[in-house]
């Protein structure tokens, strides 16, 4: 993905490209997977570029917030930024911690429970944990 190709998807999300900006998307845009903002911060380092914690955690919040990518919360110390936005389901590995995707429709439901009064479902996640076999 080129920069204008990354300054052109930015604009479409109604996303200001600013050069920390393209920086960042440009570490998580470059394939579908999952990346922490430490590991973000730590590529963006390796190839020269210095953007803060802030500034990094602030540009992933926005994107969120504009649907250019997904917030993954696997427990409440670890937080991964998915750069696939279509509905799908995730493994995490706690040995590891490796999260990967399961295709959408690898994964059914036979019913789902009634929303709330009040309420209505906006999606359906599932993360499943696993761990490395013990033999």
């Amino acid at each position: 993905m080129t920069n204008a190709d990354i300054r052109q998807r930015l604009l479409e999300h109604g996303i200001q490209p600013t050069t920390q900006r393209i920086d960042v998307a440009t570490v998580l845009l470059a394939k579908p997977q999952h990346l922490s903002a430490e590991q973000i911060q730590e590529a963006l380092r390796a190839t020269g570029r210095r953007v803060s914690k802030a500034t990094v955690y602030n540009t992933l919040r926005l994107y969120c917030e504009k649907g250019l990518i997904r917030e993954v919360i696997v427990d409440p110390t670890r937080v991964f930024y998915d750069s696939t936005t279509e509905p799908h389901h995730h493994f995490f590995n706690v040995d590891t911690g490796e999260l990967s995707d399961i295709e959408p429709d690898a994964v059914r439901f036979l019913r789902l429970a009634e929303a709330p009064a009040g309420t209505e479902r906006a999606g359906v996640e599932v993360l499943i944990r696993v761990r490395q076999t013990r033999v």
